[in-house]
Order: structure tokens, then sequence, then C-alpha cells
């Protein structure tokens, strides 16, 4: 879906690996959306993974599982890169700390938290997957 060879998925790809927050969207029962700020790693392919507390966000995925993920643009209207997909909770996924590549990348984040890396695994216990089957942005 990512295709790393334009000049578009390149960016695309290089935020996914790069970027620490994605706005991630839900639709709340009301049919509302609810944004938020997320941590995410990124597969490599057609999707990630992002680790929540139990809250609205998670019983929005559960009832309505489209989603969509976006980055932050450039300030000028420009760099806008946004994902749709679905989410899924995953409990079989391992806890955030026993996850290599996103513990490497948030580790700083969750000492300035005042976390350790299982304090962090305790409170955002709900692993999810978003699947991305779109890829839209200039």
């Amino acid at each position: 879906m990512i295709d790393q060879n334009s000049e578009f998925g390149a960016r695309a790809a290089r935020r996914l690996r790069d970027e620490v927050v994605i706005w991630m969207t839900t639709v709340n029962p009301d049919g509302s959306p609810l944004p938020r700020p997320v941590w995410f790693i990124w597969d490599g392919d057609e999707s990630a993974v992002m680790y929540s507390r139990p809250s609205p966000r998670v019983r929005n995925i559960e009832s309505n599982p489209r989603v969509t993920l976006h980055f932050d643009g450039d300030g000028d209207g420009g760099d806008i890169i946004v994902f749709s997909g679905t989410a899924a909770v995953e409990p079989q996924h391992p806890p955030a700390h026993e996850t290599p590549d996103y513990f490497e990348k948030y580790r700083k984040h969750i000492g300035r938290l005042g976390m350790t890396p299982e304090e962090f695994s305790e409170a955002y216990n709900v692993p999810v997957r978003i699947r991305f089957s779109r890829l839209d942005g200039y």
C-alpha cells in the first residue's frame, strides 16, 4: 500500500518510522469523532501498533473498528499524510516494555512520565493494531 519508491510514499514511510506522535481518530457511539494523539510503532508494512489505557478510545474501537491516523502538517497546509484503516485490540500482543522497537522508541518519553517501563505497560495495557487500508495526502 505504501509505495516507498514514490516521493509521497517515501515521505509517509519516513514519518511512520521517525515521528513520535500520530493522531488517531475513532468514532464515538453518537457518531462524533474522537481524535487523540498516540504513540505507535510501524511494522514496516501495512499496520501499526499502539498501546492504550482502558478508555473511550478502546470502547469505540470495539464497537466500530474504523479509524484514521494522521500526522501534524508542516504549519503551511502541506506534508499532509492520512491513513484510514481498521483497529482491533490484540490481547496476545506482548506488553509495551517487552516489545523492543516500541520500548526503544519511547524509553526516554516513558521516563519523562516518571514511570518505569513495567509501570507504563501496566497502565497502557491494551495493545491495538491498526491495519491500513488507504493512504491519502499531499
